[in-house]
């Protein structure tokens, strides 16, 4: 099979790794429109489940991930000035520019074609091939191409946010909340490597407006965001991506993206380009691998391309749906971020941790910490949670669109 690949992202490394590990004699290129060592973004998060299924499906580069990646067991929350800590499930951090050198060199090693600073818009640039894999991100021009067909919704979200680095390694995954004039701001931390660690700034618009970062450039910006969380960082400096010429910090708010349909002819939606979940699930990268590997084992053996696509999509989006549904809810509660500050910091800390739940914001925040907390002990109330809130997330969206259509 003669495979295209347009995107030298992890979803299409990892679908060129894969192919060629199935069958040698498989032709696959990647193009990437940037230049090899160019990436954007800082770190990466992943869990153990999505490392244990990388050393089943090709040990080689598991192992390269793996020793390059930092872990933490704890999570952090300062809230104010008081701070709370808690064991959790074991997570792991990778810098994206290491994640993309160890798959591009495992792909080469493999014999697959790399094309760095080739950009693809339409597939007539592409030579003719079996399959072209979209695997450009979430602004692919290979889907816009085809929007309608694809059935391509985008939904942005309330709140704006920004993606920055800094020099402080922070041995957690780590959240700050800092209450301003102007209302609550908060970041998300972790680190990824020896000196460094990633910091996502988020905050309601009016907050964002009534601080002045809407207007203020980046340097200005970035001094402002150091004071407010100045207690986070211990004097360590935030780190903007290189300037692209606006002068601006690029806070935007999150787009969740959706298509309908993932094929098109000989044309497969991949990653990013299929589908968004909101970053504070920290789920994008494990989705981007995990459709490499559902797309590689639904075209092992040489099946005919359309029954391999459409088993391959309809596999994804059942695996897709309850983490877009845990998606939705985690970005609700920071969108409602207020409703839980007032509590107690040790249950508000509990109840970040139930942000995915369907049953939280029908509830009073109180009342639902309580009731998770005799849930853990009782088997029926665990099993009344999990009725209740898919429950009553239905009548509320059947209320909204009651009052939609009148």
């Amino acid at each position: 099979m003669k495979v295209a690949c347009v995107g030298g992202g992890p979803a299409g490394l990892y679908l060129s790794i894969l192919l060629k590990r199935d069958d040698p004699d498989h032709d696959v290129t990647v193009y990437e429109r940037d230049p090899a060592g160019s990436t954007y973004g800082w770190g990466v998060t992943y869990w153990r489940p999505l490392l244990d299924r990388l050393h089943r499906h090709d040990p080689e580069s598991a192992r390269a991930v793996e020793a390059h990646s930092v872990t933490w067991r704890d999570g952090v929350a300062h809230i104010g000035d008081l701070t709370v800590r808690h064991r959790g499930d074991t997570g792991h951090g990778i810098g994206r520019h290491r994640l993309l050198e160890i798959l591009a060199a495992r792909a080469r090693a493999l014999g697959v074609r790399l094309e760095y600073g080739h950009e693809v818009t339409a597939p007539g640039q592409l030579p003719a091939a079996d399959l072209v894999v979209a695997a450009d991100g979430a602004g692919s021009a290979l889907r816009t191409r085809h929007a309608g067909h694809f059935g391509t919704e985008v939904r942005p979200g309330r709140n704006r946010y920004l993606w920055l680095g800094t020099t402080k390694v922070f041995d957690a995954f780590t959240f700050a909340f800092v209450e301003t004039a102007h209302g609550w701001i908060w970041a998300y931390g972790y680190g990824y490597g020896p000196g460094h660690s990633t910091c996502v700034v988020e905050c309601a618009p009016q907050t964002w407006r009534g601080l002045g970062l809407d207007g203020a450039d980046e340097g200005e910006g970035l001094v402002l965001l150091e004071k407010l969380f100045a207690g986070l960082l211990d004097g360590h400096p935030l780190i903007a991506r290189p300037a692209t010429g606006a002068g601006v910090l690029p806070w935007q708010p999150f787009r969740t993206l959706t298509n309908r349909v993932w094929s098109h002819g000989d044309l497969v939606l991949l990653g990013d380009a299929a589908h968004t979940t909101h970053y504070s699930v920290g789920a994008g990268t494990t989705l981007a691998l995990e459709d490499a590997m559902a797309l590689a084992a639904a075209l092992r053996g040489r099946p005919a391309v359309p029954d391999a696509l459409a088993r391959y999509a309809a596999e994804r989006r059942a695996a897709l749906l309850p983490l877009q549904s845990a998606a939705r809810y985690s970005a609700r509660f920071y969108e409602h971020l207020p409703r839980y500050l007032a509590l107690p910091p040790e249950q508000m800390f509990a109840l970040l941790g139930q942000r995915h739940s369907p049953l939280l914001p029908y509830l009073p925040p109180r009342l639902y910490y309580r009731l998770d907390r005799a849930a853990g002990r009782l088997a029926p109330l665990r099993r009344a949670k999990r009725r209740l809130g898919p429950k009553l997330a239905r009548a509320a969206q059947t209320r909204a669109l009651t009052r939609g259509g009148g």
